[in-house]
């Protein structure tokens, strides 16, 4: 059989993966925090004919065509201001992500770039599909002597559930009931009992040196891989970790315009294909009237 009737077979076949992941880009292009898609392709094995001499040339045929990655394009989307305060967004830090776990500990986490948040009724702040945003609690009065320096970060420490108490012991033991709760870009959360201003803690960020290595898990959500780096936990006021910004949601990156441009390649491209299928069997029927 002829090999063109393989090659174009593959590239039908490895063309209508790229349209997978187009129409999965186009059907998120609402979808907060989604980070769109991108296939490469590659060569396949090369049949070699005559090997390569003194001023010869290999000679060589290919035999189709295969995927070579799908690539995460991890690039930032915009902000969209949504005036609810419990809505974040990640600026200036295409590396960082929310961490978050379903029972609250930091022995299996997740990470997202989600930042529509909410709280729960032990007072908790939790992702829309009950994840718990994971962070620093360290509970102390706000005074002019406050350095945000001193929510540390390290193994030792590790993160754990946020959470707002409902009432906060003062200096002369009393219990004091919440009035109300903010957070800021740093991502500290303040709460004020009784008139008298918190801090509660910190929500996190985690950057990762190969952020396109990060797997998806659904829901927004992605995972750590073998290729993604070792997960760094900081917080928005270090370098080379991104700004939340409260009241806003990171929108998907999805370039519709592209989309829909590589989409007409795609077309054209499996036709193409189909078309030198169509040429080769053209070829073997006229192979065949030869016995008539």
């Amino acid at each position: 059989m002829l090999k063109s009737l393989y090659s174009g077979v593959s590239g039908m076949k490895n063309i209508q993966t790229k349209m997978d992941v187009i129409s999965n880009n186009i059907a998120n292009v609402n979808t907060t925090g989604f980070k769109s898609g991108r296939v490469r392709f590659e060569d396949m094995i090369s049949q070699t004919l005559a090997n390569a001499q003194t001023n010869v040339n290999a000679k060589q045929v290919g035999l189709g065509v295969q995927v070579g990655s799908i690539d995460n394009v991890m690039g930032g989307g915009n902000l969209q201001s949504t005036g609810r305060d419990l809505d974040f967004g990640i600026e200036n830090g295409d590396n960082s992500f929310f961490t978050v776990s379903a029972d609250g500990e930091d022995d299996e986490v997740y990470y997202t770039r989600d930042g529509g948040f909410y709280i729960n009724p032990d007072n908790e702040l939790v992702t829309a599909s009950g994840y718990h945003v994971l962070g620093v609690m360290s509970p102390a009065k706000l005074d002019e002597n406050f350095d945000i320096t001193s929510l540390e970060y390290d193994e030792a420490t590790g993160i754990s559930k946020i959470s707002i108490p409902k009432t906060m012991t003062d200096a002369a033991g009393v219990a004091q009931d919440l009035d109300s709760y903010s957070i800021d870009g740093n991502g500290l959360i303040y709460g004020v009992y009784n008139g008298e201003s918190y801090v509660i803690g910190q929500v996190s960020l985690t950057n990762f040196s190969n952020p396109s290595g990060l797997e998806k898990i659904g829901g927004n959500m992605y995972q750590a891989s073998n290729n993604s780096g070792e997960a760094q936990v900081g917080a928005a006021h270090q370098s080379e970790y991104g700004t939340i910004r409260s009241g806003f949601l990171e929108m998907s990156n999805v370039d519709l315009s592209n989309e829909f441009t590589e989409m007409i390649v795609a077309s054209r491209a499996y036709q193409a294909n189909s078309r030198s299928i169509t040429t080769s069997d053209q070829m073997l029927e006229e192979l065949l009237a030869l016995k008539r």
